[in-house]
């Protein structure tokens, strides 16, 4: 007697042609519904949080400075609770993308590690899915920021692609043919803790000499404040600016002063911007991309920064002369990208949430069918 599994599951060359459709539209984001989803990006010093629609655009987007990072894990989670759920209010949410600043493991369940904030193996996918009602997904937030470039920004149409994200340290993420690249365990293209410098600047992740301590924003504001703290002839200009209150010296203010001419904040960036292309030159020995795109808060200064990055770049490519050199990339999407990207990848999981569903309703309507049919047999014996 013919069961139902055999039923539903007859020919294998069948089942075969559906197992390898199934596997093409997970991998692609041209199959997800084009539903609003909420992105949200963690910083060292911000969350943001954004409704973002199909095309990439903010819908509406909030912000606030993230939580000290010496308070339990619990009041960040409380903090992005608070902006889903306020979100949710004025639209229709039907997934949140959350872009973490941290390795997030190859599940995107559980952030492992973030060095400017107090995640340790923090299974945040689970704990915000519990108090939401929607799917989550947790990604890296340079993953979800060069996935928007891609989609949206400065990388479309390219199928080798690497992302460095500028901020309070250094983000990166590898794109290959539509595809992010996590690696193993899912903390592939943390750059910005690459050793550049034996013995070199301490770093908030344990090392010293990291990337990010001499190409990030951190590192920008730490030489300012190094050289107003010494009373250098070459810092009254942004003494004076902040009326001799040290602290206050910021990047973006250094960034603004640059703009305005001053000397020593236009060496700086061309210090970062320098150390930026040394680190551009050895990624490309690595992995051979066709763009870098850059990205971050720090990203804002343009050519006050990514001019001597190209220039060091160029100095310090292996084989340089006699191999095409990657094309490097201002980020289109500014400080939203995180944001933007992460709620795009949020659609995937709306979409596979929203398959599960309909499969199960099928599923039940096929059994229904199955033994409507099997009572009219009997019946009729």
């Amino acid at each position: 007697m013919s069961t139902y599994r055999d039923f539903t599951h007859r020919g294998s060359a069948r089942a075969t042609v559906l197992r390898t459709v199934g596997t093409r539209e997970r991998r692609s984001h041209l199959t997800a519904p084009r539903v609003p989803t909420v992105g949200i990006d963690i910083g060292g010093t911000k969350v943001m949080a954004g409704v973002v629609d199909a095309d990439g655009n903010i819908l509406e987007k909030l912000r606030t400075e993230t939580p000290d990072k010496s308070k339990s894990p619990k009041v960040v989670e409380d903090t992005i609770v608070e902006l889903v759920l306020d979100l949710s209010d004025r639209h229709d949410v039907h997934a949140v993308g959350i872009g973490a600043a941290g390795w997030v493991d190859a599940d995107r369940n559980r952030v492992l590690f973030a060095p400017h904030l107090s995640w340790r193996n923090e299974p945040l996918r689970d704990r915000l899915a519990g108090r939401l009602a929607v799917p989550v997904l947790v990604d890296n937030d340079a993953n979800s920021a060069a996935w928007a470039e891609w989609r949206f920004g400065a990388g479309q149409g390219e199928d080798h692609l690497v992302m460095i994200t500028l901020g309070t340290g250094i983000g990166g993420a590898i794109l290959e043919d539509g595809q992010v690249k996590r690696g193993k365990y899912g903390v592939a293209g943390e750059f910005g803790h690459m050793q550049v410098v034996p013995g070199g600047h301490r770093c908030p992740c344990g090392n010293r000499g990291c990337w990010e301590q001499y190409s990030s924003g951190n590192a920008l504001v730490r030489e300012a404040r190094e050289l107003a703290a010494a009373d250098s002839p070459v810092a009254y200009g942004i003494i004076e600016h902040v009326k001799g209150n040290i602290s206050e010296i910021s990047g973006p203010m250094i960034t603004e002063l640059a703009r305005e001419g001053d000397a020593m904040c236009i060496e700086l960036l061309q210090d970062i911007g320098q150390w930026l292309g040394v680190g551009i030159a050895n990624l490309a020995a690595a992995l051979d991309p066709s763009c870098f795109v850059i990205g971050g808060g720090v990203s804002a200064a343009d050519d006050l920064l990514i001019a001597p990055a190209r220039d060091a770049f160029r100095r310090h490519l292996t084989g340089r002369g006699y191999r095409p050199e990657a094309r490097i990339a201002l980020a289109q999407l500014g400080p939203e990208a995180g944001m933007v990207g992460a709620a795009d990848l949020a659609r995937l999981v709306a979409r596979r949430f929203r398959r599960a569903n309909r499969r199960r309703v099928e599923r039940y309507e096929r059994y229904a069918r199955y033994a409507e049919a099997r009572r009219t047999t009997q019946d009729s014996a």
